[in-house]
């Protein structure tokens, strides 16, 4: 163990990704020369041989986080172009699962809807499916994948209790897209949506996202 300037232990300094994730460095003994680097429930983990040195360590981890981030920002840039039919929105589904939740949550169907008048999205657990109302679709992708997550936490856990709320802390833009729905219904309330829901000639629902 490294010692501080006062003589005690030094704490090590926590690794993170650009974005704040956490990052799981994981030597094994099988793995002779391959590297590897894949998201688990929010966190970015780098498999390495066990026998590489502290530098060979680094090198790698840095080359693999690099990759992680490219591959976000490709999924980003698709993401942008935004899911418009239900088989996209499904793949889009299962990308947010395997990145923020594990790849736990897997649905049996992930559809737009036009009938739903008091709530975001919604899902039924006993069936695997969610619905995301078709109002969504003006908003910005990082909203629309937060509803997206939040269906698929509801298939884990269905009500909104504390476990709920802590498989939705892998995704760092959670808070602000609460809030964005939040100003969103606040808008709606006073008859102030217009320019909010840019022009689609529909009232945003208020956000309930509870499962059916």
């Amino acid at each position: 163990m490294r010692r501080g300037p006062n003589g005690g232990p030094q704490q090590a300094a926590v690794l993170t990704t650009a974005n704040g994730s956490p990052v799981e460095v994981r030597r094994s003994a099988r793995r002779t020369r391959t590297v590897a680097a894949f998201w688990e429930d929010g966190t970015a983990v780098v498999a390495i041989p066990a026998r590489f040195t502290a530098a060979q360590e680094r090198e790698w981890v840095h080359r693999m986080l690099a990759k992680l981030h490219k591959q976000g920002e490709r999924q980003a840039a698709a993401g942008r172009r935004r899911p418009a039919s239900d088989e996209a929105l499904a793949a889009h589904a299962a990308q947010l699962s395997a990145q923020y939740l594990g790849g736990r949550p897997v649905p049996t169907s992930v559809r737009w809807v036009s009938n739903q008048n008091s709530r975001w999205g919604s899902a039924t657990p006993a069936e695997g499916t969610i619905r995301l109302s078709d109002k969504l679709r003006p908003m910005p992708q990082w909203v629309i994948d937060y509803v997206l997550l939040h269906e698929l936490a509801h298939l884990l856990v269905a009500s909104h209790n504390a476990a709920f709320w802590k498989l939705l802390e892998t995704y760092p833009e959670t808070q602000r897209a609460k809030a964005f729905l939040e100003g969103v219904s606040f808008a709606t309330s006073r008859g102030l949506d217009k320019e909010v829901t840019a022009g689609s000639g529909h009232a945003p629902d208020t956000w309930a996202g509870d499962a059916d």
